[in-house]
């Protein structure tokens, strides 16, 4: 069966595919409720898309957490890109003494009957934007433990130490395990 990702970004479906090769991507116009919960976000997603489509599907949601705004603004960086830019965020956080950040994935997998869900979560730091490479946030966040921004990473490099990685390795290993137990 084939899987679709649910993205218009094919900054995201490129790193997908390092991991997933035989995805498919798909757009589709969800509407995207507003919540502090990304798994609420992706859920409500999902349903709509399994409600006009049939396949397996996933979808994935990112989130900016900021220490010195008390975890703001989660699943909301989007529209806080859109409204301020990665300038604006790196500008806020940097008038503060802490810098600290962590960013989280969430991707969500249905069949049309029931939905998983897989995170990848990393720790860093806000820093003023640097790097040529990436998209959104990744020119103002630095891994911990590295002291290069996303942006400033290979996509490679940049696979290897991203919350996306993560949560999409932890989506290969159920769509592997899933697929083991259905042909036995």
């Amino acid at each position: 069966m084939t899987i679709y990702f649910i993205t218009g970004n094919k900054h995201k479906l490129a790193e997908a595919r390092l991991i997933l090769p035989d995805i498919n991507s798909v757009e589709l116009d969800l509407p995207e409720i507003q919540s502090l919960d990304p798994q609420k976000i992706i859920e409500a997603k999902l349903k709509e898309a399994c409600k006009n489509n049939e396949g397996e599907f996933f979808i994935e949601d990112v989130s900016l957490y900021l220490e010195c705004m008390n975890g703001f603004p989660g699943p909301l960086v989007k529209w806080m890109l859109e409204s301020i830019g990665r300038e604006g965020i790196a500008d806020l956080v940097l008038h503060h003494k802490n810098h600290n950040a962590s960013v989280k994935a969430v991707i969500g997998y249905s069949n049309g009957k029931d939905t998983h869900f897989f995170t990848g979560e990393i720790k860093g730091k806000i820093v003023s934007p640097r790097g040529k490479e990436g998209f959104g946030f990744d020119p103002i966040f630095q891994p911990q433990d590295h002291n290069q921004t996303f942006a400033e990473m290979e996509i490679s490099e940049k696979n290897q130490v991203s919350h996306r990685d993560i949560a999409l390795k932890k989506l290969k290993d159920f769509l592997q395990t899933h697929n083991k137990e259905n042909h036995q």
